[in-house]
């Protein structure tokens, strides 16, 4: 299958700096996505480290042995590690993290791969129906699960925000990792908490199916998202799955 993807990211109307950071890799191996916190400076800085932590360890070990899942913990914790370190010779940004989702198309597996932590979410488009492949690292997605809360409650819940894990702690146990099935013309979307605040599933799916280009359907659910109040930064990234037709090109 041919890979069309782009990416967008936007400070929203209500912040200052934008602390979101996202990488495509340049022949479409990989794509990251990080939402990060901790004030202005840290913010930017813990999702700067993790996204570039991440692209230099695929980058280097790419082509090694090591099974696809050993290699995104790896990279996470790599990328975990160097925001410590970070941390370490800048106490005041002791208290910055990041969430992180990457996606991976690596010609060894028969399926792409993701990884996630905290909050930032990818997402599947198959026909008409939207899946969400990731789950939160957030109370609120610990409380659904458990039926304490109903999806309704929690899109208004004072709690929604409060992440159980993200980068940059010294206790972070949750590194999830799994396989994905793909078909042709499914799009996937890799996207920062700005986006599914403003928007709903329902919303973003009708984005997704509607819009052909990555490029625009990108442009179009920020603007999207900024029309329904932009109180967060907002990062996208979309990969659209098709089956190779002669002559035509890689969007990016």
């Amino acid at each position: 299958m041919k890979r069309y993807y782009s990416g967008l990211t936007d400070p929203g109307l209500i912040r200052s700096s934008n602390q979101d950071a996202y990488w495509i890799d340049s022949v479409g191996r990989f794509f990251i996505v990080a939402d990060g916190m901790g004030g202005h400076a840290g913010g930017q800085e813990a999702s700067r480290l993790a996204t570039e932590a991440i692209q230099t360890y695929l980058e280097k070990h790419w082509s090694d042995d090591t099974g696809t899942d050993i290699l995104l913990k790896e990279a996470l914790l790599s990328a975990n590690q160097a925001i410590l370190d970070d941390q370490m010779r800048h106490p005041e940004r002791a208290d910055m993290g990041t969430t992180v989702v990457v996606l991976t198309f690596r010609d060894s597996d028969d399926s792409p791969w993701c990884a996630h932590v905290g909050d930032s979410r990818l997402y599947r488009l198959r026909g008409h129906h939207l899946d969400q492949i990731t789950e939160d690292h957030t109370w609120i997605a610990r409380a659904i699960r458990e039926g304490e809360l109903s999806q309704n409650q929690s899109r208004s819940h004072p709690w929604r925000h409060v992440l159980s894990q993200c980068l940059g702690r010294e206790d972070l146990t949750q590194l999830e990792v799994q396989p994905l099935e793909v078909h042709a013309g499914d799009r996937l979307l890799l996207c920062s908490d700005g986006l599914t605040e403003e928007l709903s599933d329902h919303l973003i799916a009708s984005h997704l199916k509607s819009i052909r280009s990555c490029e625009a359907a990108a442009t179009a659910l920020i603007n999207s998202a900024k029309q329904r109040g932009g109180r967060d930064n907002i990062t996208v990234v979309i990969v659209s799955l098709q089956t190779t037709v002669p002559g035509t090109v890689i969007e990016a």
